[in-house]
């Protein structure tokens, strides 16, 4: 008896248990990005200090759609949640 009841809530419970972890994922894929984009590029200004307006530039713009993939990842997962 319990376990039919553990079954049927299971399929609702898993898909939470995977909008949550998938949310998680996306938040911590993109930090660990923007963190290597940011160390990559104090690297390269350290090397080439003229070139710190080009590198700035592409930095940005890297981490911008770095955090627009995450957003949009976090925002997929939310919806599976409160959709459901």
């Amino acid at each position: 008896m319990e376990l039919s009841v553990l079954l049927d809530a299971s399929g609702l419970a898993m898909g939470y248990l995977g909008a949550g972890i998938g949310a998680g994922l996306a938040a911590i894929g993109a930090g660990i990005g923007i963190g290597r984009i940011g160390g990559s590029a104090v690297e390269s200004i350290a090397r080439q200090p003229e070139a710190l307006g080009d590198i700035r530039a592409n930095m940005i713009l890297a981490a911008a759609l770095i955090e627009g993939v995450a957003l949009f990842a976090v925002v997929a997962c939310l919806l599976v949640i409160f959709k459901s």
